[in-house]
């Protein structure tokens, strides 16, 4: 090999000096002082405790909604009652209107009716002495006029007894035959006149039935 051709060679064939070996276990002293370790996890308590809160949020959240829903329902239910109270109301007024129509009626009936049996006797009784004494009158007027013949009356004593009170004097000329009628029969000749009495009581019977 030529000189300048080693000359160029020669940082190539010439070995480096190796670079100083260093011992890890040098660094075991105080240039590295150790790393304090982490306690260990206790996973179960871990667990533990976010299943406790998880179960405490969860609770908090069922109560807060089952009070809304409540309230709601609360809210709801009382305006049904209301309405419910309000048509109630309403129906128990209509109700209590007509029975009162119906029972103002029916105590007019039963007044009615009460009423008509109370006078009944009294308008009968009347009745009878206003028939007795227009009897009396007629019979009186024929009687005095002389175109009487006998004179018999048939019926019940009360109203012969009125009629003999009307007649006066002239009762003599009249002769009394008591009968179980209620009407006052008067024979004149071949004449007879009676009165309506029963005729009347047929019509307030029927009315009083």
């Amino acid at each position: 090999m030529s000189i300048s051709l080693s000359r160029y060679l020669k940082d190539f064939g010439e070995p480096k000096p190796s670079a100083p070996i260093i011992d890890i276990d040098d660094f075991a002293g105080d240039a590295f002082p150790e790393t304090p370790s982490e306690p260990p996890v206790d996973v179960e308590a871990e667990r533990r405790d976010a299943y406790a809160q998880g179960h405490a949020a969860a609770t908090a959240d069922l109560t807060e909604k089952y009070e809304s829903e409540a309230r709601v329902l609360a809210e709801i239910h009382a305006r049904e009652l209301e309405e419910l109270k309000l048509r109630y109301e309403v129906e128990a007024a209509a109700v209590i209107a007509s029975r009162v129509r119906d029972i103002a009626e029916e105590v007019a009936q039963l007044v009615s009716a009460g009423a008509a049996m109370a006078i009944a006797p009294v308008m009968t009784e009347a009745l009878a002495a206003k028939a007795a004494e227009s009897l009396a009158a007629l019979l009186r007027d024929a009687i005095l006029e002389g175109l009487a013949g006998p004179i018999v009356v048939r019926g019940p004593t009360s109203l012969f007894d009125i009629l003999k009170a009307e007649l006066g004097e002239h009762a003599a000329a009249v002769r009394h035959i008591e009968a179980d009628d209620i009407d006052l029969a008067v024979e004149i000749g071949e004449s007879v006149i009676v009165t309506r009495m029963s005729a009347w009581a047929a019509s307030l019977k029927k009315v009083l039935e």
